[in-house]
C-alpha cells in the first residue's frame, strides 16, 4: 500500500479499476516450507475475469514500447528495487505494445489469480491492452 512517507501522492480512486486494497489483502501460510498466499473470497472471484488496474509500469525489458511488465501498486523510487511484496504487483503480458509512462497508466486484461507460480508471483494480466 501507498506509505505516508513516500514523495509520490497516491493514486487517485476510480470507479473503473479494481482497488489495490482489494488485490492486497492477502494472507500466508507455510506450506511445504513455503511461502504460500491465502487469497480472500473477493480476490478469488475475480480469476479469469476480465478487469482494469490502475498502476505504475515496471519495464521487465528495455524500449519504450513494452509487451512485458510489472504493474504496481506505487511508483519505483529505486531502479534495482521492488516497491512492494508480491501481493502488490501484476505481472503483465500485452497483445500490443504499451508505450512505457512514469505516470500511471490504466490496464485492462483477463486476470489470473495464481496458486503456485515458480517466480512467487501472485497475479498476472494477459490478453491485455492500455487504457487511455
Amino acid at each position: 500500500m501507498h506509505s505516508p512517507l513516500s514523495p509520490f501522492a497516491p493514486l487517485k480512486p476510480r470507479t473503473d479499476v479494481v482497488a489495490w486494497s482489494v488485490l492486497t489483502d492477502v494472507k500466508t501460510r507455510i506450506q511445504n516450507r513455503r511461502i504460500v498466499p491465502v487469497y480472500p473470497a473477493a480476490v478469488t472471484a475475480l480469476d479469469q475475469k476480465t478487469i482494469r488496474l490502475q498502476g505504475f509500469m515496471m519495464p521487465l525489458g528495455p524500449g519504450e514500447q513494452q509487451r512485458h511488465f510489472l504493474l504496481a501498486s506505487v511508483p519505483l523510487t529505486c531502479a534495482f528495487c521492488t516497491p512492494g511484496g508480491p501481493e502488490s504487483m501484476v505481472e503483465v503480458r500485452t497483445v500490443k505494445p504499451v508505450k512505457y509512462s512514469q505516470a500511471a497508466v490504466v490496464v485492462e486484461g483477463r486476470f489470473h489469480v495464481l496458486q503456485n507460480d515458480p517466480a512467487g508471483l501472485y497475479y498476472r494480466f494477459t490478453e491485455a491492452a492500455g487504457v487511455k
